[in-house]
């Protein structure tokens, strides 16, 4: 049912309203073309701050060939009428080429009678930019809007998002396929492999059920924390690898504010049942926690999610995340391999043979204290002797490593004569 409109687009108020008409002077023209392409009651329809994203969204939809549109026109002739940009905001290629923009293009997406612009408005002398959306009716563009979420749904399953908090906001990358990490080759006692895996299969089995049956809030939470280098990245990975739902990372930096906060959570619901990762949680700034923690306790803004976060300094961890039930439901520590794990994995890495089982065991007695990703580095270190000199020589390297860590644990760097200055 139309609204009575006591200002229309029919009418000329340049004498009697001026201002009014350096203000509508845009949408007159855009609607007067839009009833050109399709004869209908178009109207400005406010969207609210979800033309943030849908703007990137329909972007690399129409990149990807996954729905319609037309540039009907672009809006005024002394702006830009083409764009050179990377592939696509979303990319993080360097190439350059002709891209889509909706800066200064009025784009309409015929399947579902909505038209989208970002254009200035010029009035009262002033001039800013603001997003234009029309459509025939509110009812068909939240249809329009329910879709388009879907699809990006199903689009987004396909790879994993990242959501940088940046000074301009929150924007979204895509780094392209990551490797694929499979649940066997975590190394992590049974008893939390199997509590972490059971909780996220049954979270996303049949949207759910589970919890629905058991009349169980549909949100879920876990934080990972231990040492550097142990495996919590590679847990995570395995898990957003092997689950199908949408992943999404989000980078906490210097400008992670609580309108980020609200934003990231706005954006992830939508896509929910979905991932949430949050990596180096205790990063987090001070003057944004409070916002965190009362968007964790919301649940609207956690329906349908499973949050992971993850910290490599539990102690700075603020103690409301963790000992208030609702907020993260389980914390799991991720230790140093023992001496078994790290001869299981030294095994794995030696796909050339170059160690016997004497060495195997020798080297995982020795490298007590080593993370996960020492032991790489150690047979890195190792490999590289056995290819050019025909040596082994890892007990000197463990030895290298040891001190390593000892020095970073005293902050004794600068005594280090062979240290490199900064």
């Amino acid at each position: 049912m139309l609204n009575h409109i006591l200002f229309a687009h029919n009418e000329d108020f340049r004498q009697t309203h001026p201002n009014y008409e350096d203000f509508a002077i845009v949408s007159k023209r855009i609607i007067q073309l839009l009833k050109e392409r399709k004869y209908a009651d178009w109207q400005t329809i406010d969207i609210g701050e979800s033309i943030l994203q849908l703007d990137g969204n329909l972007l690399e939809m129409m990149e990807n060939d996954l729905i319609k549109y037309e540039i009907l026109a672009s809006v005024f002739e002394t702006k830009a009428l083409s764009k050179i940009s990377s592939k696509s905001q979303l990319s993080v290629e360097s190439k350059l080429e002709i891209v889509e923009t909706f800066e200064n293009n009025l784009i309409f997406f015929p399947e579902y009678d909505v038209a989208i612009t970002f254009s200035f408005n010029y009035s009262g002398g002033n001039t800013w930019p603001e997003y234009y959306f029309f459509s025939i009716s509110a009812e068909t563009a939240l249809i329009f809007l329910q879709e388009i979420n879907e699809k990006m749904r199903q689009l987004l399953m396909q790879s994993v998002t990242y959501l940088v908090d940046t000074e301009h906001g929150v924007q979204r990358r895509k780094y392209g396929e990551q490797a694929v990490v499979n649940r066997e080759d975590v190394l992590l006692s049974e008893g939390i492999k199997q509590d972490i895996f059971r909780s996220i299969d049954e979270f996303f089995k049949e949207d759910g059920h589970f919890f629905k049956d058991y009349g169980l809030p549909y949100k879920r939470g876990i934080l990972l924390y231990g040492s550097p280098g142990n495996g919590k990245t590679t847990l995570v990975k395995s898990i957003t690898g092997s689950t199908k739902a949408p992943v999404v990372y989000w980078q906490i930096t210097e400008f992670t504010g609580s309108h980020s906060v609200q934003e990231v959570f706005g954006i992830v619901t939508r896509l929910a049942p979905a991932i949430l990762v949050i990596e180096d949680i205790d990063s987090m700034p001070e003057y944004t926690r409070s916002v965190f923690l009362n968007t964790l306790d919301g649940a609207q803004s956690r329906e349908g999610l499973f949050i992971i976060g993850t910290t490599n300094y539990p102690q700075k961890i603020d103690p409301a995340l963790i000992n208030r039930a609702g907020r993260f439901d389980r914390a799991y520590e991720i230790p140093s391999p023992s001496e078994n794990v790290r001869e299981n994995y030294l095994r794995k890495l030696d796909i050339k043979h170059i160690f016997t089982d004497e060495q195997f065991a020798d080297m995982a007695k020795r490298s007590k204290g080593l993370s996960m990703s020492q032991l790489n580095e150690l047979y890195m270190s190792v490999a590289l002797n056995w290819h050019y000199d025909g040596e082994l020589a890892y007990e000197k390297r463990i030895e290298e490593l040891i001190k390593q860590n000892k020095r970073s644990m005293k902050n004794e760097w600068e005594k280090d004569e062979s240290s490199i200055g900064f």
